[in-house]
């Protein structure tokens, strides 16, 4: 059952977990001293992929097990937006997670989004879901993961085989690999590497020079760095982050992330959500105490974070890379 929360319109003192892990002074530009990690509702079985909709002034996103997406708004709170999200088969869905995950908006505001369950790239145009890719090189996609737009209209995402009924080994897996894609305005589908065992979550940094890809896999759980060329291929991959000495000291692995205008990255990873300046330095940690999915930034100033059963925002000073 989902729990609500009162905004702080309504209560003195919102409710919040973990705490702000200050690493470095560079932090306190991005952070407010009397920030708090703020629970806006919980009870989600695991909530992923936000994004904000600068139109409605609301956030959407992912509660990946029951197969739905859900809707935040201030004043309003907590309704479910779409169900069913990213299993629309007729039989019963024998595996853990059929919903969306990863959701953007394209540059006309269209919602775009990772199905686990239909194991596809949708749109939902004018209340129809199109669907823009399902397949590399005639075989099925395992479950794509997460997204990220570039300016020309591609789209690069991760697929892993999260939403698989029995994971890496299910019967009806067709790929080969797990892999990082783009998605071609002209609807053609191009590997970008097959080299990651788990990709997860992905991001562009503001001037889209840089693609940067997480892998949440427990014996190399990391952050890579691609150099990302001006006809949209990219170069050899550098390690950004790696946070495998963390496994199972503290919860979570490298998942998704968002950037802000300034080119900070804001990573999900083991203890929550790591801040890292451009240049790879961590300059802090919101420590969720739970294993947090994903965020991203609202035009209110705040990073929304979805951290297994919570849906949580941190009040900030950065602002979202704008598209």
């Amino acid at each position: 059952m989902l729990a609500m929360v009162a905004s702080p319109a309504f209560a003195e003192t919102p409710k919040s977990i973990g705490k702000i892990e200050r690493l470095d002074p560079a932090l306190d530009k991005l952070i407010p001293a009397d920030s708090v990690i703020e629970v806006l509702a919980d009870g989600f079985d695991w909530s992923e992929g936000p994004v904000w909709v600068p139109q409605g002034q609301y956030l959407l996103f992912s509660d990946i097990p029951p197969n739905r997406i859900m809707k935040w708004k201030a004043g309003e709170g907590m309704s479910v937006f779409m169900e069913p999200s990213g299993y629309t088969g007729k039989e019963p869905f024998t595996g853990k997670e059929p919903g969306t995950n990863g959701l953007v908006l394209d540059a006309d505001g269209v919602l775009t989004a990772c199905c686990h369950g239909d194991r596809n790239l949708v749109k939902f145009v004018d209340g129809k879901r199109v669907v823009i890719a399902d397949k590399y090189d005639g075989k099925r996609f395992n479950s794509p993961n997460d997204l990220t737009i570039h300016s020309s209209g591609d789209i690069y995402f991760t697929d892993p085989p999260y939403g698989l009924p029995k994971n890496f080994d299910d019967p009806g897996r067709e790929q080969d690999w797990c892999g990082v894609y783009r998605l071609k305005k002209n609807g053609e589908v191009e590997l970008v590497t097959s080299k990651h065992t788990r990709p997860n979550g992905i991001a562009l940094s503001p001037d889209e020079k840089t693609l940067y890809v997480a892998q949440s896999d427990p014996k190399a759980a990391t952050i890579t760095r691609y150099p990302l060329n001006a006809d949209g291929s990219v170069g050899a991959g550098k390690i950004f982050y790696d946070g495998t000495n963390l496994v199972g000291k503290m919860k979570g692995l490298p998942d998704g992330m968002a950037v802000d205008a300034a080119g900070n990255v804001w990573a999900t990873g083991p203890g929550g959500v790591l801040v890292f300046t451009p240049e790879g330095k961590q300059i802090g940690l919101l420590n969720t105490g739970e294993a947090t999915a994903n965020c991203t930034f609202g035009d209110d100033g705040y990073l929304y974070i979805t951290a297994d059963m919570y849906l949580c925002r941190v009040k900030t000073n950065s602002q979202a890379t704008k598209k």
